[in-house]
């Protein structure tokens, strides 16, 4: 099918609105370039409404509540949501299935930068972003990090040598497999934990899907692995990429990559070391410290001086839902990280908090495993939990470790109340649920910006 001549012909169901953009942007794609689209999506229309009301100006028909057979058999193209499995017998009936993803890749002519990985990898390209739009202004940023780039799809169509920065989630990666669309220039694999092991039937099936970020590079492109990580070794001896490693501690002097030393960041590329990061940064946490370092090494890697690295990245304050600071009232510190879905980020904060603090935690189940972080929960002065299937299995492990919480509580306002009344100043309160949101939110991002908002409210 050839996207450039026949869009305005096509026929084209949109699977999987959402509330992330990507469906969105999809819609909006093809609308606008003339297509008869149809949106279907499981969510009601009062769920949805916020994005229908992006859609206003186009003709689009409106399938909410259900899936219909028709709509998937008569289509010419189904773009479908990262989130809806790609085993679904509804995909099974269409003639061609896309992502939002894929008809980017179809249409880019810029260079990409692909980073992936189970934590970090939101913060890690926004700190690449946040540097290298700074120098070079026609920089773009999309993926996974809830901007689609379809949004600016117009802006590369043409070859530019600024390239294009994709946060890239393992479903988005699965989409891609056996396209040969994604070629990046530089890849990135920043670590890889347990996630997601309610969608997938083993580790080994999580972790395929990361592979796929370098399946298609070459020698002439640039691996970035984690050296800590037996994954990462794994990743390195399977690539035709040119390797570079991160680790949170000095590299062996014959491999080239980015590693800390007395909490100041350097690289070695091709024997030569610089300082690129520098011992104070904006954003708590040696997760963060070690995020800083991937967002340097790509950095550099792009042909950014050294000094410049260093001197932005100690300016980047972070972004949402990621160790967000909120507010300092009364001397306490308000933290939203609810983009920590699994235990380990989680765990991660509390062992990279310095200050004494107080953690709001808990939510829905996803099959992971809270055994290797419990330790971490008896670092906080008072743990505030929220109702769950995830907080059901937490509380019998704090209850095995003597290790005490409150509630848990059925609605958010009622955890922070509480985490405020307790909280002395000079202290942290730190949202990071460790666990998915379904149930009580749409989705963490909706959890986040209610966190924000009643702390604001307090």
């Amino acid at each position: 099918m050839n996207f450039d001549t026949d869009i305005s012909s096509l026929k084209v169901t949109i699977m999987g609105l959402g509330l992330h953009g990507g469906g969105l942007a999809s819609a909006l794609f093809f609308a606008s370039r003339g297509a008869e689209v149809t949106v279907t999506d499981l969510r009601e229309e009062s769920i949805l409404k916020p994005v229908i009301k992006q859609l206003a100006d186009y003709d689009i028909k409106y399938v909410l509540g259900k899936h219909l057979d028709e709509d998937f058999v008569s289509a010419d193209l189904v773009i479908k949501n990262p989130a809806v499995p790609g085993g679904s017998p509804y995909l099974k009936m269409a003639k061609l299935v896309e992502t939002d993803i894929s008809i980017f890749l179809k249409f880019n002519k810029r260079p990409v930068i692909a980073v992936t990985g189970s934590k970090g990898k939101s913060t890690t390209v926004s700190a690449v972003y946040d540097v290298m739009h700074f120098f070079r202004p026609d920089t773009k940023l999309g993926g996974n990090i809830t901007t689609s780039p379809l949004n600016f799809i117009d802006d590369c169509t043409v070859k530019n040598r600024t390239p294009v920065i994709l946060e890239l989630s393992s479903w988005q990666l699965a989409d891609l497999k056996n396209t040969n669309l994604l070629v990046p220039r530089i890849a990135v694999i920043t670590n890889i934990m347990p996630d997601h092991q309610n969608r997938y039937s083993s580790m080994n099936e999580y972790v395929a899907d990361k592979k796929l970020i370098y399946a298609n590079q070459s020698a002439g492109d640039s691996l970035i692995c984690n050296y800590d990580d037996d994954y990462g070794r794994e990743f390195a001896s399977e690539t035709a990429a040119k390797i570079f490693f991160v680790s949170a501690s000095d590299l062996p002097i014959n491999i080239d990559g980015a590693f800390l030393l007395n909490n100041e960041g350097y690289c070695r590329i091709n024997g030569k070391v610089e300082n690129i990061l520098p011992e104070k940064i904006q954003i708590p946490g040696e997760h963060n410290r070690l995020n800083m370092l991937y967002a340097a090494l790509i950095l550099r890697l792009s042909g950014i001086a050294a000094d410049q690295i260093s001197s932005r990245l100690n300016q980047f304050t972070g972004i949402a839902h990621r160790m967000e600071l909120i507010i300092v009232r009364n001397g306490v510190s308000w933290y939203n990280d609810s983009a920590a879905t699994i235990p380990q980020a989680t765990a991660a904060a509390m062992r990279g908090c310095k200050t004494p603090f107080r953690l709001i935690a808990g939510g829905t189940d996803k099959k992971l495993d809270f055994d290797g972080t419990i330790e971490a929960f008896s670092l906080a002065r008072s743990i505030y939990l929220l109702e769950g299937s995830a907080t059901d299995r937490l509380t019998a492990l704090l209850h095995n470790q003597n290790i005490p919480y409150n509630g848990p509580y059925d609605n958010l306002i009622t955890a922070v109340k509480q985490a405020a009344a307790d909280s002395q100043p000079g202290e942290f309160v730190i949202f990071s649920p460790g666990a998915t949101s379904f149930g009580m939110f749409l989705n963490e991002f909706d959890r986040g910006d209610k966190f924000r908002q009643i702390v604001l409210n307090l």
